[in-house]
């Protein structure tokens, strides 16, 4: 995969979607010429790349997310079960 114009990297997610939308009505008008057309089509898929590139990171960091929960969750389960132990022993 080719990288991405510098522009296109420091686009939001949503900046990149707004325009992704703009550039595939504007090729579905079929007004362009061929060129113009080739120029979008690269654009799109570029801008198609950068809101792939913030999907996968928002599902890492989701995912990092859920993993420290399911963590945290089980080390208080661990604790209370420790506890109830320790007071069944007393």
């Amino acid at each position: 995969m080719t990288s991405a114009p510098d522009d296109i990297t420091d686009l939001t997610y949503e900046q990149a979607r707004d325009e992704l939308v703009r550039v595939v009505t504007e090729l579905e008008q079929g007004s362009s010429t061929l060129e113009e057309a080739l120029t979008l089509w690269e654009r799109g898929e570029a801008l198609a790349a950068r809101c792939e590139e913030w999907l996968i990171g928002a599902k890492a960091r989701l995912d990092a997310a859920r993993t420290a929960q399911a963590e945290s969750g089980q080390a208080e389960s661990v604790q209370a079960a420790s506890a109830q132990a320790q007071s069944a022993e007393a």
